[in-house]
């Protein structure tokens, strides 16, 4: 198992512009590169496949960047060519799935950062409720009014030190 991986500097001994990626791209065009996908995609089969994958799960962002990195792979056009195509093929592959009536993620939303954000927002609502409640059960009411005594904080030793030395006078003092 540890041996099924390329060793090092074995990229360097293969025959140069071997890949199809490692040459010139075929197409240049953004709008031949756009009609060429938008052509694969009215495949009855490509297109029942890239809606199998939206109903397993998978988002539209992932799967049009899929398609956009095989053609990159073998050639087809080039990586900065797929960056300005893929917001028309993005589309393109959503209104197929709106058409279909199939539920689908766009990709674009952070689901992991949202569900941080409620469990955060229910942790404090949590904790505020049972302070609430633990003040009204163990505190009686007159002690609730009072103000608790704040003590002043201490200055740091910088401040006492900078206060006590005398300040540098002249051109180049610090102000």
């Amino acid at each position: 198992m540890q041996f099924d991986r390329p060793i090092p500097g074995q990229s360097l001994t293969s025959t140069p512009k071997g890949a199809p990626y490692e040459r010139p791209p075929e197409i240049n065009d953004p709008m031949e590169a756009l009609e060429m996908h938008l052509d694969n995609l009215d495949n009855p089969k490509a297109i029942k496949e890239a809606m199998f994958f939206l109903e397993m799960g998978v988002d539209v962002v992932t799967l049009v960047e899929g398609i956009l990195r095989n053609a990159v792979m073998q050639g087809n056009h080039s990586i900065d060519v797929s960056l300005i195509i893929a917001p028309v093929i993005h589309e393109y592959i959503k209104g197929y799935a709106d058409s279909l009536d199939i539920e689908y993620e766009e990709g674009f939303e952070d689901r992991d950062q949202e569900e941080r954000i409620s469990y955060a927002r229910n942790e404090l609502l949590a904790r505020k409720v049972l302070s609430k409640v633990n003040m009204q059960e163990d505190t009686p009411k007159d002690m609730l009014e009072e103000k608790p005594d704040v003590e002043e904080p201490m200055p740091m030793m910088d401040q006492v030190e900078e206060n006590n030395m005398e300040k540098p006078q002249g051109l180049m003092a610090r102000i």
